[in-house]
């Protein structure tokens, strides 16, 4: 059994202990450089690389699925917005 004490010590030790780790691992973070940002912006770095293959395949599998929702399109689940 730990006193009401102990156990005060115990949450402030635990506090205390993942300030540090989340101040240590905050300095670890490095800016991009500005001769870096040129590979960033290329179109193979986004997610959909092509947005009109991203809608369709949206529209597809709302229509397939019979539902709708989540992904930002509206309408039904019978394909006609």
């Amino acid at each position: 059994m730990t006193s009401k004490r102990g156990k005060q010590l115990l949450h402030l030790s635990a506090l205390l202990g993942s300030i540090c780790l989340c101040t240590a691992c905050s300095s670890m973070i490095q800016p991009v450089q500005a001769w870096e940002k040129g590979k960033l912006a290329k179109k193979a770095m986004t997610f959909d690389a092509d947005a009109l293959e991203n809608k369709f395949a949206e529209h597809t599998y709302s229509s397939k699925e019979s539902a709708f929702g989540g992904n930002g399109v509206g309408g039904g689940g019978c394909g006609c917005n």
